[in-house]
């Protein structure tokens, strides 16, 4: 039904102005009484089988919506009734900043992928805070976390730090985006000495705290495996708690879209289908490199249950979407679940 009837009409309209329409949406539908209990009778599924203990923590099933849907923690507790095992809202940065100028999203639909350079568009970690104070579910929230567009690279790690500090109380585990290709200069934050610096001021904050929570380190696509070697000597180092493999990439090879519709895009990070391949090299390389020595949460191109188990058998414990959501629709994340109980 979606992909028939509701799907055209949604791409009817710019892909930045219908995510607020169906945000708005969702958000009014399910504060009519009874509505969320519908939504999660057709789309959750709970079977115990779908459990995942990782991190000290309990997710019901191992899908997950990526970071960038919900930058601003305006609905988690909504999404969550669509049956996702838990949720990452950002990427929150510590002062609010509207992102790179608009239109920075755009959907390719031949391959099917967007394309966006939002640039962490958000209203600044303290907004996100007053909204986690208000959470109703007990859906498993990450916080991922960045810098600001004018914070210079030499003062990023103080970025972090707020960040970090700001929502401790409110997430179940963090994230620290380095990778996205819309901030200028962010990736060079995943060279080897600025990146140990960074990830070992962050746990150690996180070791002051009375019970630590998970940190994770999100990763681009586009690193050699020299570059990939180098992350798993960091995680060894720093003591982090796993890798998001992996963010969107700057790479245009493959396409099926005009060469001159690409072009006239311009920069952004590239995300859908087209990712598949390489986020599933990445998270192979990373878990047989390390001996399998820290959790992997991918992402990248799935858009089917047969794509999240293709990831899973490559060493990942649990997976995410965000592109696929858009594509395939809120079923995606009941076909995926019930995939992988058939393949057990």
């Amino acid at each position: 039904m979606y992909k028939v009837f509701i799907k055209p009409i949604f791409f009817l309209f710019q892909p930045e102005t219908i995510h607020h329409i169906v945000f708005k949406t969702i958000k009014f539908f399910c504060a009519i009484p009874g509505v969320s209990a519908i939504i999660k009778s057709v789309y959750v599924v709970n079977d115990k089988r779908l459990e995942r203990k990782l991190f000290g923590l309990t997710f019901p099933n191992p899908v997950g919506l990526a970071a960038g849907f919900d930058k601003d923690a305006k609905l988690y507790d909504e999404l969550g009734y669509y049956g996702f095992g838990f949720i990452e809202i950002g990427t929150l940065t510590p002062k609010a900043q509207p992102g790179n100028e608009k239109p920075r999203m755009f959907r390719l639909p031949e391959d099917e992928a967007l394309i966006n350079r939002m640039g962490f568009n958000n209203g600044g970690v303290d907004e996100a805070v007053i909204r986690l104070k208000n959470r109703k579910s007990n859906v498993i929230i990450g916080g991922n976390i960045g810098k600001n567009k004018v914070t210079a690279n030499e003062d990023a790690v103080s970025d972090y730090e707020k960040c970090f500090e700001a929502l401790f109380d409110y997430v179940d585990y963090f994230v620290v985006n380095v990778s996205s290709p819309n901030t200028p200069n962010l990736r060079a934050l995943q060279d080897k000495e600025p990146l140990t610096h960074l990830l070992k001021r962050v746990k150690e904050l996180n070791n002051q705290k009375k019970t630590p929570k998970p940190i994770l380190l999100k990763i681009a696509p586009d690193l050699t495996n020299e570059q990939l070697d180098d992350i798993i000597g960091i995680v060894a180092e720093t003591k982090i708690d796993g890798v998001i493999a992996t963010n969107t990439t700057i790479s245009r090879d493959g396409l099926k879209t005009d060469a001159n519709r690409i072009t006239e895009i311009g920069a952004g990070g590239l995300s859908g289908k087209p990712l598949t391949k390489r986020s599933t090299e990445v998270v192979k390389y990373l878990s047989d490199k390390s001996n399998k020595s820290f959790p992997i949460i991918a992402v990248g191109g799935i858009h089917t249950g047969a794509d999240a188990i293709e990831k899973l058998n490559a060493g990942a414990s649990l997976v995410q979407i965000y592109t696929g959501f858009i594509y395939e629709g809120p079923g995606i994340v009941k076909r995926i679940n019930k995939e992988i109980l058939r393949t057990m």
